[in-house]
Formats: structure tokens, sequence, C-alpha cells
């Protein structure tokens, strides 16, 4: 298999050392690794496959070296002005900001969704937001099957969806310290704000969900809501999602549709307490899928319970699994 030259942009941040485990673990074949970051950053060491590596300051000229893929993860604004830079030099970024993902010109890419839009990509290529990514999985194959009528998204979102920041506002918020990441103490609360409100009384989160579920799922007429609420949990987003369909179904071809999804465990023994749980979504990199039920208010509704690890599943490893499928095409 040829190897590739890969960088990571951002490499010292949560969702940069995540990134760095799961290529681990992944085993990609790599051949020269790069790590970079800001000015604050360079020069401390990461350990990657057992070897020391230097954090490289990202400036200008980092791309001028043969770099194939490029995983980023330093925020909006760097992404703005250095994507562009690695792109011009024939590295195709797989970029984890906001920054790219509406842009026609980017496909927003979920493997196990979409792989085929990765084809039309001019070397930068758009993650999902991490919400929005562990929902597509599950939602999906149920569109192919049954039509996706209309959306509605109620988030449970983790602290570490905002970081190192926003898991220290959790931490020392328990033990009574005033929150600096938050506008509210998130210990033992739920905030119903996540990113900026807009003018519309929607959060730009909510909006993101909104607007990439169509675009992902090319259905730009979709009819989609949603509510995100940041809750008092470290690691893993649950959602419940709503879900009205075009065509009837049998509750039995819910689950069998959902239980032969790629990247879905289905979890659905009531009974027996069995449904998908953040605690046991933390640490792996499948969409956890139950608390499946028919929504009875209307013709052709279900109700389902989502659970993925929002740094692993939500950002890092679907990152990951993007160079994979471009790797898989360079062979």
């Amino acid at each position: 298999m040829k190897k590739v030259n890969l960088a990571v942009v951002g490499a010292t941040g949560m969702v940069g050392r995540t990134f760095l485990k799961v290529l681990e673990e992944r085993q990609l074949p790599i051949e020269n690794f790069y790590v970079m970051a800001s000015s604050r950053s360079a020069g401390s060491t990461l350990t990657f496959n057992g070897k020391d590596y230097v954090v490289e300051e990202l400036n200008e000229h980092s791309f001028d070296k043969p770099i194939d893929i490029a995983l980023f993860s330093a925020g909006g604004s760097t992404s703005a002005k250095y994507a562009p830079i690695a792109a011009a030099h024939g590295c195709v970024v797989i970029d984890n900001s906001s920054q790219w993902r509406m842009d026609p010109e980017v496909p927003l890419i979920v493997p196990e969704v979409n792989p085929e839009d990765i084809n039309w990509h001019k070397n930068i290529i758009a993650n999902p937001n991490c919400s929005t990514i562990q929902a597509m999985v599950a939602l999906k194959p149920l569109d192919d099957k049954f039509k996706i009528k209309r959306v509605v998204y109620s988030t449970y979102q983790a602290v570490s969806g905002a970081g190192v920041a926003g898991w220290k506002d959790l931490e020392d918020g328990l033990k009574g310290v005033e929150p600096k990441k938050f506008p509210h103490p998130i210990a033992n609360n739920c905030l119903p704000h996540i990113d900026v409100f807009l003018d519309n009384g929607y959060t730009k989160e909510e909006e993101k969900m909104i607007n990439e579920t169509r675009k992902i799922l090319h259905r730009p007429d979709l009819k989609v809501t949603a509510t995100t609420v940041r809750v008092p949990v470290f690691d893993s987003h649950s959602e419940s999602i709503n879900i009205e369909f075009e065509k009837p179904f049998e509750m039995a071809e819910i689950f069998e549709t959902l239980k032969n999804a790629p990247g879905v465990v289905l979890e659905d023994d009531p009974q027996n307490n069995v449904y998908p749980l953040a605690i046991h979504a933390a640490g792996h990199d499948e969409v956890y899928v139950g608390r499946i039920r028919r929504d009875e208010s209307v013709e052709n509704g279900v109700n389902i319970w989502v659970v993925a690890d929002n740094i692993r599943k939500g950002a890092a490893t679907n990152a990951v699994q993007i160079a994979q499928v471009l790797i898989e095409k360079m062979q």
C-alpha cells in the first residue's frame, strides 16, 4: 500500500490529540508525519506510534514540503487562512471547523453516509458538526428507505464539545467554582445555548444542524428544526430525534434498517433497561441507537435516541475515516 505524508494541524488541542490516538489505532500507512499548532504550542513534543515529534509553528511555509493529507482542527479563522495555502500545494485538507461546511464547492462528508461526495473535492473537505455527524449515521439509511419528510432534533451535548475550557467549567463547577467558558454554571444545570444567538432566535449550533443535514442528505428543502442544549456530561452527545416519513412503515422495518446500517449499534431492550448511554459511548467510534418507538401523533412518525462520542466519531474519527477513503483512492 502506498504510504502518505500526513500532517495534523491543531495537534495539541482536544481533537488534535484524539486525531493522533485514532490514527495510531487505525494504523494508516504514513511515511512522513508532521504535527503543527500555533506559536504557543510550537516546540513542545507529542508522541505518535512510539516516536516523539516536535510541534511545528503553523505558518505560510508549512506546506512547502510535500504533504498529501492534512487534518485541521485549529478553529475557523486558522482554517480560512491556511487551508487554501495547503490546498494550493496539492495537499488535501480535512477540516474540522465550520469554516468550509456550507461552501458549495466543498464536500461535507460522513463516510458511512455520502462517501461518493469526496470525488468532487478541490483539495478541501469539511468535517460536519459533531451533533450532525451522529444524526446522519442514523438518519441516512432511514431516508433511503422511507424518505424523511421532517426532522426535529433535541440535543443533550457534552461539555467536551466546547473544548478544554468547557470541560474545565464542569470540573470546576462541581467544586463550586464560577464558570469561565459558559455564561451560566453548567454543573447541575442545562444550558439551552450552544454558540451565539442569531436574529431568528435560533443558535448558530442549531442552524448548523439544520443546514448540514440538508447538504449531506442532498435534500435542500427538507423540513428540519433543532434545539441544542449543553448538559453536565463530560463526553458523548445524546440526541432525541423525531422523524416524520413520506412512506408508511412497520416498526420491524425500522429496527431491521438500523440494525444493518453501517456504523450503527442497536441498543434497544427497554424491558431490561438497555438503551444508549453517554457513559458507554465514550471512547468508541460507533453511533448507538435505541428507544425506538412509533410517534403516534403523526401518520408516519418515529422517535429515536442517538448517542455517540463527540470527540471521536463527532470529530477525530470521522476525519480519519475520510482520510482512509482518500488513501484508498490513491492506491
